[in-house]
């Protein structure tokens, strides 16, 4: 199962930008989400539909923009901070996108959690450790509905509340990246934090304009436009939703249909 992130006590929040502030509107551009199929390198794992690599040892992990370059392209630093105040340590998590038995499964196509939305890159299988699951989240913006499974099975089918027009959620395929427990009521009870960052918001309250999926202390809000581009459950959905995934944290892929 994908890695167990420690639960923290968060004070202040700045996942995405959850806040009522009116920017000047801007025009996002369409992403063409990739899918998070496997090769099948990895055969202990091929009874799971999706796959996350975690950095095999603490510091930097090298990010290559193809396989085999001589140098890598980025690297990123595990564990990573989080976006929030004060910023929290949590393990570095990529959702592998493709395992090419043609490489001789010595790479692996990961997405990253950092802007544009849906970058990838390529790294050793030799530098991280992969883990499987069987959980996805589908969110439908214009529908007001999020819907949650475990292989097949809907384990959730609850109302949203979403992005107001001006501060749109681009659509796209993510990631959970963390999932924090709140301390602060606007958020509900959890937030999870995904790979995906606003298009019209560049920063937010000191962070980077991250999107999360979270809990609210406005449940008559459900389903209507409401928010800067986090999504909102009402607080004993999202309650269901972290215990549905147990220690399943990272990884889960979240495809938002805008």
């Amino acid at each position: 199962m994908a890695k167990t992130l420690a639960l923290v006590l968060l004070p202040i929040l700045v996942l995405g930008a959850c806040g009522s502030d009116e920017p000047e509107p801007q025009a996002a551009p369409e992403t063409t989400p990739p899918t998070t199929a496997s090769a099948g390198c990895s055969p202990e794992l091929a009874q799971y539909p999706h796959h996350v690599a975690f950095a095999a040892q603490p510091g930097e992990l090298a990010v290559y923009a193809n396989p085999n370059d001589p140098v890598p392209s980025q690297t990123f630093t595990d564990p990573r901070q989080t976006d929030s105040d004060p910023p929290l340590d949590v393990p570095l998590a990529l959702l592998v996108t493709d395992e090419p038995e043609a490489e001789d499964c010595k790479w692996l196509n990961v997405m990253l959690p950092i802007r544009p939305n849906g970058s990838t890159g390529w790294v050793k299988r030799s530098d991280v450790r992969v883990e499987g699951h069987v959980f996805r989240i589908e969110v439908y913006l214009n529908d007001f509905n999020l819907k949650a499974y475990k292989g097949d099975e809907v384990i959730l089918d609850a109302s949203i509340g979403v992005a107001s027009e001006n501060r749109p959620t681009p659509g796209g395929l993510y990631y959970t990246t963390e999932l924090l427990r709140s301390a602060d009521p606007a958020y509900g009870p959890w937030a999870f934090g995904l790979s995906g960052f606003s298009e019209v918001l560049t920063t937010f309250n000191g962070g980077q304009g991250q999107l999360g999926l979270h809990g609210t202390d406005q449940p008559d809000k459900i389903g209507t436009r409401v928010s800067s581009g986090c999504i909102r459950l009402e607080n004993a959905n999202i309650e269901k939703l972290v215990a549905e995934f147990g220690n399943t944290t990272q990884g889960i892929p979240v495809q938002v249909y805008a």
